[in-house]
């Protein structure tokens, strides 16, 4: 009982979160109510047994990925005013999206009537149960080719990340790395010759 209590509790303020996420028009108010929406998926997962996803989760999305994110909007230098005057372009397609999302809602919610006993909830694992061996049996076997579409999918996303961080505009600081390589110690460093003074010599003035 406890259980159902706590996935309620816990799949309401994952909804609320995911929906106030994409209506609000800052980015970083966004990015921050998505860290709540895997904080409160991670507490789900954890409900099923499911700790290694749950930390994974935590670590990795909330403790780098978003933090990337974070870096990465604030480099970007967004105009909000200029996206709140553009948002009704795209209106529609946003319309259509929130329909598909509703639909398979919905669809999971009626699967009580096709026959599907969705009630029972996940059997209990023994404590000699690694979760962990098990996700990387299936993933290392069954699903290793998304997996590898995945990793150049993230690489894709590092570079267009880096492309649009190194874009022109003014007082930006460039790199040539034909120019560092073909550098001399000649152009870098002057050696300069300086007689040696005693510091109770007399000065030039106070000779007579």
């Amino acid at each position: 009982m406890l259980v159902e209590i706590l996935f309620w509790v816990f799949a309401s303020i994952l909804a609320v979160s995911a929906l106030a996420m994409i209506m609000v028009k800052n980015p970083v108010h966004a990015a921050m109510l998505l860290v709540l929406c895997f904080f409160t998926s991670a507490s789900i997962w954890l409900l099923i047994e499911a700790e290694f996803l749950a930390v994974v989760l935590i670590l990795v999305y909330v403790g780098a990925v978003m933090v990337l994110f974070l870096f990465v909007v604030m480099m970007l230098d967004i105009n909000i005013e200029e996206m709140r005057a553009r948002a009704t372009r795209y209106a529609l397609l946003g319309g259509m999206v929130a329909g598909v999302v509703v639909f398979q809602i919905v669809s999971v919610i009626w699967t009580r009537s096709l026959g599907l006993d969705v009630t029972t909830g996940a059997a209990a694992q023994p404590a000699t149960y690694s979760n962990t061996a098990e996700l990387g049996k299936v993933l290392y076997t069954d699903y290793v080719y998304p997996f590898e579409l995945a990793a150049v999918l993230l690489l894709v996303a590092i570079v267009a990340a880096i492309s649009l961080t190194m874009r022109k505009r003014p007082g930006l600081k460039l790199q040539n790395i034909s120019k560092q390589v073909a550098v001399r110690s000649q152009d870098r460093v002057r050696i300069v010759k300086v007689e040696a003074t005693r510091p109770d010599a007399p000065s030039e003035e106070s000779k007579p």
